[in-house]
């Protein structure tokens, strides 16, 4: 993803040259294995890939995928419309923003708690159908502290570009591991407890009253509020919008790949789909390994679909339904390469017989192996 110039118009691009890829995943927001629609949100919720809304006390939103600017190859984006307005107001604990969560050993580029911690800026495309003042957020999840700044939406049902600096701290290095460690988070809605204070423009310990102060999108405020969010990157240096590289869109098996390190669906193509094969362990369950496509951050577990009806096990001549839906086993909980999966039945198996772990007569089946977060 180098670009060939190393230094331009006063600026360094030697850092960002060094990148191997993105550190946010999914920044075009091309990947979405959960839903590409949710509504009636009111608490967290999952969006595209890696990036989730946190929301408290601030009305009702739906989620959609939405129509990106374009620039770029960015041709999608994540769109958050206002469908319950908060009635009162910003409640005082009113909060909501989009949030990544990035881990301690995919941040180390930063440098953080070194001599050589490097200043580093975030750049995206905002749209809303409201002017005003958004801020983002950095938060140091193994130390605890917040450093925030604002931005400007400037002209309604835009798309603008938006870059915001950032230093990086000598002290409080961040953990080199596979934790939650960094959190880049879009306030777009906020109440007392978090916009009462000063503005942290320096890094300092968490106070609440701190995070949002200026913000003043307040999405809640109405149901014909509209926030949308695409090309977000995160990269070692200072840029203005000028100067900033292009954004760097990875191929889809590329944005694929490292956002299944997080999440990996696998959904019913057609009624009976045979998700793996195994054999029986008893005569009320069969035991089969699915192979993951990425070495996922962890163990993962399991989130499957409908009721226990919907999967059963074959031996190609005839199906036995699962009285319970599928569970991770026991064996291999914490192998991030592979996943031991049983098949509960109420019985009529016969023991060490192989059989296909498979979907019942309908498409609407899936595993989802998660490790987020």
């Amino acid at each position: 993803m180098a670009i060939t110039r190393a230094f331009k118009n006063g600026v360094n691009y030697d850092d960002f040259n060094a990148l191997k890829h993105p550190v946010f995943q999914n920044g075009s927001m091309d990947i979405c294995q959960r839903s590409t629609s949710v509504t009636g949100i009111t608490s967290e919720q999952k969006l595209t890939d890696r990036w989730s809304l946190n929301i408290g006390s601030s009305g009702a939103f739906t989620f959609t995928i939405g129509t990106g600017p374009g620039t770029f190859g960015l041709n999608k984006c994540i769109k958050l419309d206002c469908t319950t307005a908060n009635a009162s107001g910003s409640d005082a604990d009113a909060n909501m923003y989009i949030t990544i969560p990035l881990e301690g050993q995919d941040v180390q580029l930063f440098r953080k708690g070194t001599s050589d911690a490097k200043a580093f800026t975030v750049s995206f495309f905002v749209k809303s159908n409201k002017t005003g003042t958004g801020i983002v957020e950095i938060w140091d999840r193994d130390n605890d502290r917040i450093l925030s700044k604002t931005y400007t939406i400037d002209s309604a049902d835009t798309w603008e570009r938006k870059c915001i600096n950032y230093t990086m701290e000598t002290s409080n290095a961040l953990d080199n591991d596979n934790a939650k460690s960094l959190m880049v988070g879009w306030w777009i809605e906020s109440g007392a407890d978090f916009d009462g204070g000063t503005l942290g423009t320096s890094w300092a310990g968490r106070t609440d009253a701190n995070r949002a102060v200026g913000q003043t999108l307040n999405m809640a405020s109405s149901t014909d509020n509209e926030f949308l969010l695409t090309g977000c990157m995160m990269v070692p240096g200072t840029f203005t919008t000028e100067t900033i590289p292009d954004f760097v869109n990875e191929t889809f098996a590329e944005n694929l790949a490292r956002c299944q390190r997080y999440c990996f669906l696998m959904k019913a193509s057609t009624t009976y789909t045979r998700y793996t094969h195994g054999i029986a362990n008893s005569t009320e369950q069969a035991e089969g390994v699915v192979s993951l496509p990425v070495a996922m951050r962890a163990g993962p577990t399991l989130t499957t679909s409908g009721t226990a009806a919907e999967f059963a096990c074959g031996d190609g001549a005839a199906l036995v339904n699962c009285d319970a839906v599928p569970i991770v086993g026991n064996a291999s909980t914490v192998n991030p390469c592979f996943q031991d999966v049983f098949w509960p039945t109420a019985g009529s198996l016969t023991q060490t017989e192989p059989y296909a772990l498979q979907g019942g007569n309908n498409t609407n089946t899936f595993l989802r192996f998660e490790s987020e977060i």
